[in-house]
């Protein structure tokens, strides 16, 4: 369930508390225009760029808005925030927006970004045991619960001919889950760059499978419903200037590595890698993207890892014709 204090409880490792203080600043009251817009993000992506060159303050200079950037260390948290009004707009991977379509929450997907699969993998240690996907039965693997990884692990069970009773699941945090694979609590880990980058580099980790092959991925933008529905032109103009800083990152990986190692503090080295697999292009919402949502929303609720069905269509966004 989406409550204020679930959310203070699972931000207060990674976000001050202070901007939590201030719930809805941003919203348009009243018919008045928004003030502020405040954006959730990660260690990675194309708004770390956008924070880097401060292009979004830039762009909104011009409508007198207040741009504001708070840190996540994963989407279900970003997205609980998101559905409470105490950020506007975020980015996170195709699956914490279906656990939160499915608790009601208040958002809306606004754009695609394609992911490849090459920045997910499920890693193990380099001289154990675990050498197929077969290998994880009766396994703990570790994840984000509600996260692209919770997806990718479903996917890659099923891909080695296992139940998804067959795998012990360990609901963990990115750091968590870190700590628990160096300690030897979980057997395999699922995650994400700028992470995955760092295991490979400093825990003893070999690369089981990443996600191409197993699942088609997609990241998204999405906005809180309300702020979206007040503030279109706005959205646009965000949408507009991201793919502005889309095009400019696919053509400089080396100076989005610096960009990215500067604002997250993750060394160089790791965001060289996530770099080098991360996409940044901006595309629609479209009915491809919309029914490969829906599938993993069905399966998920066939697995009853959630609490009900959705339609996905009823939470993108359609802008008002101009």
């Amino acid at each position: 369930m989406l409550t204020r204090r679930s959310t203070l409880a699972l931000l207060g490792a990674t976000a001050g508390a202070g901007w939590l203080g201030r719930p809805g600043a941003g919203h348009a009251q009243g018919g008045e225009p928004a003030r502020e817009f405040r954006i959730g993000y990660q260690k990675s992506g194309g708004l770390v760029i956008a924070r880097r060159q401060e292009a979004l303050e830039k762009r909104l200079a011009a409508r007198g808005i207040k741009v504001s950037y708070i840190e996540f260390q994963a989407g279900p948290p970003l997205l609980e925030a998101l559905n409470l009004g105490a950020i506007d707009f975020g980015t996170t991977g195709d699956t914490p927006p279906i656990f939160a379509q499915a608790a009601r929450a208040n958002l809306v997907y606004v754009a695609t970004i394609p992911a490849p699969g090459a920045g997910s993998a499920i890693l193990v240690k380099r001289d154990g045991p675990i050498r197929s996907l077969a290998d994880l039965k009766g396994r703990t693997i570790g994840f984000t619960k509600g996260s692209s990884a919770h997806n990718f692990t479903v996917n890659a069970v099923k891909k080695a001919g296992l139940a998804w009773s067959d795998i012990k699941p360990a609901y963990l945090s990115p750091a968590d889950a870190g700590a628990a694979f160096a300690n030897g609590s979980i057997d395999a880990w699922t995650i994400w760059d700028p992470f995955y980058a760092i295991a490979e580099k400093t825990q003893d980790a070999r690369v089981l499978t990443t996600a191409e092959g197993i699942v088609e991925t997609n990241s998204f933008y999405l906005a809180n419903g309300t702020y979206a529905k007040a503030n279109p032109g706005l959205v646009r103009d965000v949408l507009d200037e991201l793919t502005r800083v889309a095009a400019w990152a696919t053509e400089h990986p080396d100076e989005v590595a610096r960009a990215l190692a500067e604002v997250t503090g993750v060394a160089l080295e790791h965001q060289q890698r996530a770099a080098a697999r991360t996409r940044y292009a901006v595309t629609p919402v479209t009915e491809d993207v919309v029914r490969s949502q829906q599938a993993i929303a069905d399966e998920f609720a066939r697995l009853g890892l959630i609490p009900r069905t959705i339609n996905v269509r009823e939470a993108v966004w359609t802008p008002p014709v101009t």
